[in-house]
């Protein structure tokens, strides 16, 4: 049987036994907690993971499975990236809190050249999370549900509840912009050099 087979008769039993909800949540609990925490943070993951199968439990009988060709987890997703939305700016402010204080580890002194790997990396990571945080929510969505979630276009679609092609074009918008910034880095560091 299929994932997407299988999500359908745990949620259609659901509707006549609620318990039954509960393998959804042992299915995809972890998948969905790990998006959270890289999202959110892991102090705000948990009430959001609660959060979202709350929601998924009340919102059970609008789980489409034609509409989601792999299972409940592009549903469950969506249903925690729009919780997410009240959680915004909290995320901007972490992302840029996180550009701030990427920097080296505790690094011995014999090795310079690794002091300078991770000064260089540092600052890359500041950068594209600098980049991160400014790009629309809507790209920012897309982006990171494919990156931190491995969601194909056509499960972000339904993540998000909307068409393909605009996936598409945010997905390409923010690699774009992710682009851009590593590029200006570049050519920052070599007119440094």
């Amino acid at each position: 049987m299929e994932t997407k087979e299988i999500d359908a008769e745990l949620i259609g039993r659901s509707l006549r036994a609620p318990e039954d909800f509960a393998a959804v949540f042992e299915r995809y609990g972890d998948q969905v907690h790990r998006y959270l925490a890289r999202r959110a943070g892991p102090d705000q993951a948990e009430d959001l993971v609660s959060d979202t199968f709350l929601t998924a439990f009340e919102q059970r009988d609008r789980f489409d499975p034609e509409r989601s060709p792999s299972g409940a987890l592009p549903w469950l997703l969506g249903i925690a990236t729009m919780l997410l939305r009240s959680h915004r700016r909290a995320e901007a402010r972490r992302l840029r809190t996180l550009a701030g204080t990427a920097g080296l580890a505790d690094v011995p002194e014999p090795f310079a050249e690794r002091i300078t790997a991770q000064v260089d990396a540092g600052a890359a990571a500041r950068s594209l999370l600098r980049t991160l945080a400014a790009l629309p929510d809507g790209e920012r969505d897309a982006l990171l549900l494919m990156a931190w979630a491995d969601l194909r276009y056509e499960d972000i679609a339904v993540a998000l509840d909307i068409p393909v092609g605009t996936v598409r074009s945010r997905i390409h918008r923010a690699r774009t912009r992710l682009r851009t910034a590593l590029a200006e880095r570049a050519t920052t560091e070599s007119e440094l050099s």
